[in-house]
């Protein structure tokens, strides 16, 4: 439920930049091309190569499985980079009374990213990044770990995205914010080993 921000003046707020680290998740290639194929099969869009139908339903519940997991991890780091945020503007004393809260740099990110940021996106081959973001933030409103896959239930699985959508949809109404306007908060976007090489070249130069 956003509210109307008070955000006078025209100056540009450098947020944070948000660091994205790599999921540590031992998933080979060939694994996620099976897990993709088992999918096709059951929904009839490819031929059955002979797979019993259980065991291309554990492939797929298998895959769907490392795709939340990847989901929240990569939640927590966005997370991470909406609390910084919070607590960088609630500092400034000319952004009093603007109500900017996680959900105000949430959307920001998922709706309404810098230019610089999309381009970033586009160039690591994110194609959709509202629904990756979004889905990443829902899933970290219900766990606070990645439970096991045996705790979740099958149709859970199968369909995790969608109720990962209901879940952001219930995060951003959750409480009152104000929204954090793209043309007034600036932020960069990073893998966490490019971070660490720009921090190393700027440090070489000190």
């Amino acid at each position: 439920m956003p509210l109307v921000a008070n955000i006078e003046g025209t100056q540009v707020w450098e947020l944070p930049p948000l660091i994205l680290h790599p999921f540590n998740e031992h998933v080979s290639p060939t694994a996620l091309l099976e897990n993709s194929r088992a999918t096709l099969m059951l929904s009839g869009l490819v031929a059955n190569d002979g797979t019993e139908p259980e065991i291309l339903m554990r492939r797929l519940l298998s895959g769907r499985y490392a795709e939340t997991r990847m989901l929240f991890f990569l939640g927590k780091d966005i997370l991470r980079w909406m609390g910084q945020c919070v607590e960088g503007t609630k500092r400034a004393r000319e952004l009093e009374g603007s109500g900017l809260e996680k959900q105000s740099f949430a959307e920001l990110l998922i709706a309404h990213p810098p230019e610089a940021v999309k381009a970033k996106l586009t160039q690591w081959g994110v194609v959709d990044h509202a629904a990756i973001f979004s889905r990443a933030i829902g899933l970290n409103t219900l766990f606070a770990r990645p439970p096991e896959f045996d705790l979740l239930s099958e149709e859970f699985l199968q369909h995790y995205h969608r109720y990962a959508d209901h879940l952001y949809a219930s995060f951003l109404e959750s409480e009152p914010y104000g929204p954090a306007r793209a043309a007034q908060f600036r932020f960069e976007i990073y893998a966490s080993g490019e971070y660490a090489r720009l921090l190393e070249t700027e440090w070489g130069g000190t």
